[in-house]
């Protein structure tokens, strides 16, 4: 079976291996979330600092490796990067089975930053490389939604296996091999296909002169940038929220699935919403965001909650695929992977600096409520929706003249 790309066809099996790697992006973390509770029992000399480390470093190895590896896909070639990122992640994987200590776990744990780091711009930019105009946009939805349903599935199977044994969750690192395995197909699909790096698509004047366009790219990032830091509130504040409002852990954990299931859907259905929304899916994409927010602050049930977040979810499901199509457009195919890396790397710098910024904010403002961080977002979706219909503005004014 043959796939069309827009420009000619590939494989099943290569674009399964295409879709293995957009699945791993997810993992980094979720198999320490699950015995964060029980390392300082499991090993007695942890420290509250080596569980921040723990749960922090990764992230922060993942944004280097992402640029280091944006940058140099073109020297050192993008199937042998791929290959080593995957070889550095599976590594990584086995290690976490023979720690005996906190201090191994971290070091293991950076090691899984780096991998992750590694095949984290390739994931993108492999779909930019052998797919196109409507068929590239379909598949960046199908990669996110991949992505997001690999979240909600392993984070299922990790808290189940955190409660046999604390070492299980580990295997969900072991799933590289997986895609060591696809990524043959995927260097014959380009053999077949006849893909090179110069090969182009519809891009901007200022990418095709430049390499990239630079003043779009920076908004991009910084869109991109803003919506994770809304929505990470979901992922870090909500848990706590529900639990001040009286929901117990199942009831958390089944509204957390929600919001990345929802975040999932529209992954499958991109083409079909961009035809809807038009050139406004970004600005929509943040109203629904907002909505959501402001749904969960003022609803304290869990039914006027889970609501809230699947708004939320459908919003940010919405808005990071045509991100990543979007950043396809605006680079020559030469500087595509750069290109990626860069707006990629806004999610990690997103996700680093989301609960420390809250945590200072809610100490400003000297409020002890979960419910400030949720408030606030809205607020500030409010004032990013009103940025975006005066920047439209001023944009459809300069065309007119």
């Amino acid at each position: 079976m043959r796939i069309d790309t827009g420009k000619g066809s590939i494989t099943l099996w290569a674009l399964m291996g295409i879709w293995s790697v957009s699945a791993l992006t997810s993992l980094p973390g979720l198999a320490i979330s699950p015995i964060l509770g029980d390392l300082t029992t499991i090993f007695k000399d942890a420290t509250e600092f080596d569980i921040q480390m723990l749960t922090s470093l990764p992230s922060l190895l993942i944004i280097p490796f992402i640029l280091l590896a944006g940058r140099v896909s073109n020297a050192v070639g993008y199937l042998r990067l791929l290959y080593m990122g995957l070889g550095v992640f599976l590594l990584s994987g086995l290690l976490y089975f023979l720690c005996n200590s906190i201090v191994e776990l971290i070091l293991v744990s950076a090691l899984l930053g780096v991998g992750a780091g590694i095949i984290t711009p390739l994931s993108t930019s492999l779909v930019s490389r052998f797919f196109t105009g409507e068929q590239r946009t379909r598949q960046f939805g199908y990669s996110s939604a991949i992505n997001n349903l690999t979240l909600v599935a392993a984070t299922a199977v990790t808290g189940y296996l955190a409660e046999v044994e604390w070492r299980l969750p580990f295997v969900v690192y072991l799933l590289p091999a997986v895609s060591l395995m696809l990524v043959p197909f995927i260097s014959s699909a380009e053999r077949s296909s006849g893909v090179s790096p110069v090969d182009t698509v519809a891009r901007s004047g200022a990418a095709l002169s430049s390499g990239i366009d630079y003043r779009a790219l920076g908004k991009l990032m910084l869109y991109y940038l803003f919506i994770t830091y809304l929505v990470m509130v979901v992922s870090v504040n909500l848990p706590f929220l529900m639990s001040e409002n009286g929901h117990d852990s199942g009831s958390v954990g089944l509204v957390t699935s929600l919001f990345f299931l929802s975040i999932m859907l529209p992954g499958l259905f991109l083409n079909r919403i961009l035809r809807f929304f038009g050139g406004q899916v970004f600005l929509y994409s943040l109203l629904f965001i907002g909505c959501g927010l402001m749904v969960v602050f003022f609803n304290a049930s869990i039914v006027g909650t889970a609501a809230g977040v699947v708004l939320a979810g459908l919003g940010y499901g919405t808005a990071q695929p045509c991100i990543y199509d979007r950043t396809s457009t605006i680079a020559s195919a030469s500087k595509v992977t750069f290109a990626l890396a860069l707006v990629m790397t806004m999610n990690y710098v997103a996700i680093v600096i989301c609960p420390p910024v809250v945590d200072f904010l809610q100490e400003v403002a000297k409020v002890k409520s979960e419910r400030f961080a949720f408030a606030l977002n809205s607020c500030l979706c409010v004032l990013g929706v009103l940025f975006l219909l005066v920047s439209e503005f001023f944009q459809k004014g300069r065309e007119r003249r």
